[in-house]
């Protein structure tokens, strides 16, 4: 078998820049599926995978029915891929097995109440939610988008065996988030085949799920992430056709409007070639945000996007991964973002999780004659950018998008974060350049990393005390090392400034006297950086850049220099390249390397900027930097180098705000840098 996907006899004519047509996507589907069926050796032998050590789950001695959580969850999970295949050709096989056959008798076993394989019904367990509820969520919704894949081949004794299971899950306790979706699509599909269900619930389930929105299309699921595109958007948009239009017609027009808001940014999150965001939690489900592509063409408004556009960055999304060797672990998509990097993934997750992210292929359930086949490949906005950036700005879940034209990367800069997570935390996350995890040395990329000098956290006292007579067990041994940004507040953007705000520290003094003003200019391949520390006592920061993966363990190439005004480093692997330019505010440059932070080599290299203030009551300053990024093997040029070329730093602005720039570019464009009012401005 071959060690990745390739695409063969590409159709250049149709797809000049994937070569994907629909008998591709066939291909893929089916080339994914064998390989995941190496681990199947006959037809009674149900569907696993072995496991992995370390946080994902089941690992040796645990409970019975988190194995049986596993084997569904691998059923269910590569039924997002056998579903569409059989729907497409009922008599499809796979290294010899009849898929329908297989699935059937499958499922079968796993819902019948008794039966050796059954799955645990909900009072055989402690009372809590359990991974099964979301796994027939999965399940039933590729049901009711294709009800011929499966439904259709049992007798309706065998139907009336199952209902008593799903009956039993569809109405179980749920989890406060995307999981009522789960219960709603599996109480519509027993409802809509004729079972008793409390319509009650599900209508209550579907109020609850509507009350998510918080606009631009988006979701509020624990806090702002990819599970509001492809659970609420992708799930709820099959629902409305296969169920909520005949039954709920008011809500899923609520949910229709939702919809088609969305449509209006997701082109924006993705990299000129298709490339997916590594942004937020579930980071192994990496391409189930192009689902959103497909689904356009399922809107009652079928041109909200250019389906050329969508199919090609929906083939591009799905290239990214399956055509690297490094990305397949057992046969299997790996646990982590390109390579297995198990220190990156969720302990909810186990070996069969990552085949969620084969969503995108319910596009198999559009016909042969839909323009998201028939379209010819373009790249929807990208040439009109040339090398300037399209800013986008979604005010609603605080998020900010940007379209490099000279770089084709996308970035999003998160504005509404509510813990320290590396899936979240960040300043901004880059198409081209994944995440980097926290390194309690300092360096940390793309962060603000914090380190207390204050002698009364090095002696182990609690400076929250001094402050509110309230205690949070700050401790002399976290004091030895640098943490991050504690949540993050969007402020909003005015005059092309994209304000937000870090804090640097937990409540209970919420972040006061530990706080970042954030203050982001895009300029073409780059941003720069106009900071103001409001760090009341002694302390440490880093800042650093995007990490550089040592692939083929080869170390980044690192330079620097001293130029006037500013300070350089710059960084380079092959095909990308980073230069961070200090103008204000900064002590030093260095480089790191980190170890096991990486989404694509153990280690990796971390240009960064260091300040070290060690008075009793420092000073606002501040910090002034530009962090420029590149996708090729070119040469910086002298001017991208210096893009500023006047910076006048105020004590008090125009706006009658405290310490603020104008920030004067190489051609003439003025900013206006004045953080008025900015604690007022807080968009939670």
């Amino acid at each position: 078998m071959k060690k990745k996907f390739e695409v063969e006899d590409p159709d250049l004519n149709l797809s000049p820049f994937t070569g994907m047509t629909r008998k591709h996507y066939i291909e893929l589907a089916t080339y994914l599926l064998e390989r995941a069926f190496t681990h199947v050796k006959s037809m009674d032998d149900p569907l696993s995978f072995p496991l992995v050590p370390g946080k994902s789950y089941p690992q040796e001695g645990s409970p019975a029915w988190r194995f049986r959580s596993l084997e569904f969850e691998a059923l269910e999970r590569t039924f997002t891929l056998a579903g569409p295949l059989i729907h497409i050709n009922p008599d499809m096989e796979i290294n010899g097995i009849r898929l329908r056959d297989y699935y059937k008798l499958h499922l079968y076993n796993a819902l019948t109440p008794g039966h050796p394989n059954s799955l645990p019904l909900p009072e055989e367990l402690p009372d809590a939610t359990y991974q099964f509820t979301c796994e027939f969520g999965g399940l039933f919704k590729t049901l009711l988008l294709m009800p011929d894949t499966l439904w259709s081949a049992f007798s309706q004794k065998e139907k009336d065996e199952m209902a008593v299971t799903i009956s039993k899950w569809g109405h179980h306790r749920t989890t406060q988030n995307n999981w009522r979706i789960f219960n709603i699509i599996t109480l519509s599909f027993l409802k809509k085949y004729g079972y008793a269900i409390d319509d009650d619930l599900l209508k209550s389930h579907i109020l609850w799920v509507a009350s998510y929105h918080s606009g631009n299309g988006w979701y509020l699921e624990q806090t702002y992430n990819y599970y509001s595109i492809s659970l609420f958007i992708v799930y709820t948009t099959i629902w409305n056709r296969a169920f909520g239009d005949e039954y709920y017609p008011e809500l899923a027009s609520v949910i229709e409007r939702s919809a088609q808001k969305l449509m209006e940014s997701i082109t924006s999150f993705f990299g000129r070639d298709g490339y997916v965001n590594m942004w937020s939690r579930s980071i192994c489900y990496r391409t189930w945000v192009s689902g959103a592509f497909p689904v356009a063409l399922m809107l009652n408004d079928t041109g909200l996007i250019d389906p050329g556009f969508a199919r090609r960055l929906c083939s591009g999304s799905l290239l990214q991964f399956t055509g690297r060797e490094d990305f397949y672990y057992n046969d299997i998509p790996s646990l982590g973002f390109y390579g297995r990097r198990e220190y990156m993934v969720q302990n909810y997750s186990c070996p069969a999780s990552p085949f969620l992210m084969f969503l995108p292929f319910i596009c198999l359930a559009l016909p042969e004659d839909s323009p998201f086949w028939t379209a010819r490949e373009n790249e929807g906005f990208w040439p009109d950018l040339k090398e300037q950036p399209k800013v986008t700005v979604l005010e609603n879940p605080g998020l900010v998008l940007v379209n490099h034209g000279k770089t084709g990367a996308s970035e999003i800069l998160p504005g509404k974060v509510f813990y320290d997570d590396p899936n979240y935390s960040k300043l901004v996350y880059n198409t081209h350049f994944p995440w980097e995890d926290h390194d309690r040395q300092g360096g940390t990329s793309m962060e603000y990393s914090f380190r207390s000098l204050d002698p009364r956290d090095v002696r182990g006292e609690d400076v929250n005390f001094y402050l509110t007579g309230a205690t949070l067990s700050n401790t002399a041994e976290q004091s030895r090392y640098f943490s991050t940004s504690q949540s993050m507040v969007f402020n909003g953007v005015r005059e092309g400034v994209i304000y937000r705000q870090a804090l640097m520290r937990r409540p209970p003094n919420n972040g006061v006297g530990y706080i970042i003003d954030l203050a982001d200019i895009i300029i073409p391949g780059g941003v720069i950086r106009v900071d103001r520390s409001r760090m009341a006592f002694e302390h440490e920061l880093t800042l650093g850049h995007f990490g550089l993966p040592h692939t083929g363990g080869r170390p980044a190439e690192v330079k620097s220099f001293t130029e006037g005004r500013r300070i350089v480093i710059t960084g380079s692997i092959k095909g990308r390249l980073v230069a961070l330019i200090t103008y204000s505010g900064w002590d030093s440059i260095n480089s790191l390397t980190h170890t096991n932070c990486n989404a694509e080599a153990d280690d990796s290299t971390v240009i960064y900027a260091r300040r070290k203030r060690i008075g009793k009551n420092p000073a606002m300053e501040l910090m002034i930097s530009v962090l420029l990024h590149r996708t090729d093997d070119g040469m910086w040029r002298p001017e991208e180098l210096d893009p500023v070329k006047e910076i006048r730093i105020m004590d008090v602005t125009p706006a009658f705000s405290p310490l603020g720039a104008e920030i004067t570019l190489r051609d003439g464009t003025l900013y206006k840098v004045y953080f008025e009012e900015i604690d007022g401005n807080r968009r939670w």
